[in-house]
């Protein structure tokens, strides 16, 4: 069981990673104890109700650069790479897969182009055209991911610790 720190609203999971109603990331705050809810004042070591350390519950600030993680986003989001960086392995396992498939699927249909004969070149231009717009689409997300990261929308890494600026 945790606590948000900033509203006093228990976590539905352990695992998460940002309170669902003041949408503050986790272990965030000094008003509750994360561990019995009871109201703290600013600065203070242990829990009046429970005797918790309550300083010990707060989230470090992780070893993950923000702006390398933005800059990776920007430069080479297609390949999922700022997702490798930032440890969410499954979405970078499947940008990386995806975008890799999808360049040999436009390979493919460049060399078929180019090789076949006029009458057999549509199923090989709809091909290259389908990987070069997959391709594209990937690239924009990861864009997208790199400038939130940058902006301060995305702000822990897969550990769920802080990014550091």
């Amino acid at each position: 069981m945790y606590i948000c720190r900033n509203c006093g609203l228990q976590y539905g999971a352990d695992e998460a990673v940002m309170c669902v109603r003041c949408r503050a990331p986790k272990g965030m705050g000094n008003q509750f104890c994360p561990c019995c809810g009871s109201q703290t004042q600013l600065q203070q070591k242990v829990c009046m109700k429970c005797g918790v350390e309550v300083e010990r519950y707060a989230r470090p600030v992780g070893g993950k650069s923000k702006a390398l993680a933005g800059v990776f986003g920007i430069l080479w989001g297609t390949f999922g790479v700022h997702n490798f960086y930032l440890g969410y392995i499954t979405k970078a396992v499947i940008q990386l897969s995806v975008s890799i498939f999808a360049f040999i699927l436009y390979m493919v249909g460049v060399v078929g182009v180019e090789t076949a004969s006029y009458y057999n070149q549509t199923g090989y231009g709809i091909a290259m055209l389908v990987g070069l717009f997959t391709i594209f689409g990937f690239e924009i997300w990861g864009l997208v991911e790199g400038i939130l990261i940058l902006c301060g929308k995305i702000k822990c890494d897969g550990k769920g610790n802080l990014l550091r600026s």
